[in-house]
């Protein structure tokens, strides 16, 4: 084995050190798109990275923002506030929606299903 090629396998097995998520599940999940036919190392590592660090700056924000401060916890409500609440993480909102009760949800449903009809 050449010596370049025994320093990119160093620098690979650091490079997974530095991750938490499991690399293999995001490969899935990017090959998972039709779009995708392959994946370049360094792309998937960049992309789990980015992720991992995403995940961890929506944590902290809803930790700081939230009831954590208190409870020394996070809570689901205080990620759903804090993607309601702050502009760079409202595209979340679909996949963190606030958590109301049912029977709250049939009553807005039906005031919506009456404006429909009045129109």
């Amino acid at each position: 084995m050449s010596g370049n090629a025994t320093e990119k396998d160093d620098q690979t097995s650091a490079s997974r050190r530095n991750v938490s998520l499991p690399i293999s599940r995001v490969r899935l999940i990017m090959k998972s798109s039709p779009d995708v036919s392959s994946i370049n190392q360094d792309a998937l590592f960049l992309t789990t990275k980015a992720t991992e660090l995403f995940v961890q700056h929506l944590a902290l924000s809803s930790f700081n923002h939230g009831s954590g401060k208190d409870s020394n916890s996070l809570s689901y409500s205080d990620l759903a506030h804090t993607a309601e609440q702050t502009e760079t993480f409202h595209f979340l909102t679909d996949i963190l929606p606030k958590k109301i009760l049912a029977s709250d949800y049939l009553k807005s449903l039906e005031q919506m299903q009456e404006e429909d009809a009045d129109v």
